[in-house]
């Protein structure tokens, strides 16, 4: 059987992306946006908001349980501030929490409020769907 951890994060994200295009549906604001104070310019691939939400989901199965502020962090990067040093800056909290609200309302993750450690993990469902396209990501290697 193939785990998550076999395959390249980049294409078992890739793979994610195509199945989550049938369960979530992008904002209208999407096609606009930077994804963080750090970058310079908006995404230049149109299904950004699929990929981003599918890389959410493996960081949550592989992290989880796992808060906003944590994905903050994750995605952010060094904001170019010109003669100055470049600094670390988080990257947009709203994208990662519409990506959030979007894949609870599919049924992939919930939220954990009770115990020492609060924040999303993966139900059953998100699981399947990670196992199955990893599968498919190793068939096609």
């Amino acid at each position: 059987m193939v785990s998550v951890f076999d395959v390249k994060p980049e294409a078992l994200a890739n793979e994610v992306a195509r199945e989550l295009k049938s369960k979530i549906q992008a904002p209208a604001w999407t096609a606009f946006v930077k994804t963080g104070q750090h970058k310079q310019r908006p995404p230049v691939n149109k299904d950004w908001f699929f990929i981003r939400a599918a890389s959410i989901l493996r960081v949550i199965y592989k992290d989880g349980p796992v808060g906003v502020s944590k994905l903050r962090s994750k995605y952010g990067g060094a904001k170019n501030r010109g003669v100055k040093p470049e600094k670390f800056t988080k990257a947009s909290g709203n994208i990662i929490r519409k990506a959030l609200q979007q894949l609870e309302k599919a049924g992939l993750i919930r939220q954990q409020k009770e115990g020492v450690h609060k924040g999303r993990v993966v139900t059953p469902a998100g699981m399947s769907l990670l196992e199955k396209a990893s599968a498919k990501v190793a068939v096609k290697k």
